[in-house]
């Protein structure tokens, strides 16, 4: 049995109350709306998320007022809204977590990702990975699984090379200058970049350091198609399932796309990166003391 999300019992709730005022029974609202009598059962018992057509029908089949519905489809949007803490999206380890997000990356035609301050996970090296991943079990005290996560997160990356996806990747500057890792891994990871760059699969985009922002790039998100958007805080993970917090991440990841270099203009500004990397590590190209 699908498990019950206590936002989605509560609003459920909400609407049993309804059809119960209006002296309905589920049969017979369901046969109202067209619907199976199961819709009404799952939808009032907190199994099922209704979409905003739904509710609207119910809230006119009921009689009731545009404030309601108002009312009703604004605590739908935080009903839609997964709030999942890193704690417990981890408790099971880096690869378990790892592999819960895989059926994603098959089950999508496009993934849109803007990362600000680190190398995607989908394009990292298994060197790159393994600093990051161990970054992560030491500030949350997760299982300490980082060789079994990093074998997890390079075999999620066999998607990019399926012709029927595709994948659209956008990194700040910054990110390919951060050291999360050793000088060596980085200029390693960087390396890869430029190898991925090439897949007909992907696009990739750079955020030049002079840019003009539309927006501020203040956090890191992932768009599945058209119908989820993943959100990374510090603290937790949100999925956004509403289409107009969909459609609003989309606009800003269009809109920061549409600044960014593309094409050759991006191969040289990681080619960029990769050279000041080489200058600033080199001893023999860095200034020595007298």
């Amino acid at each position: 049995m699908k498990p019950v999300h206590r936002g989605r019992e509560e609003f459920g709730g909400r609407l049993r109350f309804l059809r119960e005022d209006a002296r309905l029974s589920g049969k017979e609202l369901a046969a109202q709306l067209g619907w199976q009598g199961s819709k009404i059962s799952k939808i009032e018992h907190g199994r099922q998320t209704p979409a905003v057509d739904d509710v609207t029908a119910w809230v006119q089949a009921v009689g009731g007022s545009p404030e309601l519905l108002a009312d009703l489809l604004a605590d739908l949007r935080a009903v839609r809204l997964e709030y999942r803490t890193w704690s417990r999206l981890l408790r099971r380890g880096t690869a378990a977590r790892q592999r819960a997000v895989a059926p994603l990356d098959t089950a999508t035609s496009l993934i849109r990702a803007f990362e600000p301050a680190v190398i995607p996970g989908l394009l990292q090296t298994a060197d790159y990975a393994r600093h990051v991943l161990s970054s992560v079990v030491a500030l949350r005290g997760v299982p300490a699984d980082v060789p079994e996560g990093v074998r997890a997160r390079l075999d999620r990356q066999a998607a990019l090379y399926d012709s029927s996806k595709r994948f659209r990747f956008l990194l700040t500057e910054a990110a390919l200058h951060y050291l999360v890792c050793p000088p060596a891994t980085l200029r390693g990871q960087l390396d890869r970049l430029l190898a991925v760059a090439g897949l007909e699969t992907v696009e990739l985009a750079v955020i030049g350091f002079g840019a003009h922002l539309p927006y501020p790039a203040a956090h890191g998100f992932w768009l599945y198609d058209d119908k989820l958007a993943l959100v990374d805080t510090i603290s937790a993970e949100l999925a956004l399932r509403d289409q107009d917090d969909i459609e609003l991440y989309e606009r800003v990841f269009d809109a920061l796309w549409n600044v960014a270099a593309t094409g050759e203009a991006a191969v040289a500004i990681i080619g960029s990166a990769t050279r000041s990397l080489a200058s600033a590590t080199d001893p023999e190209r860095t200034p020595q003391p007298p």
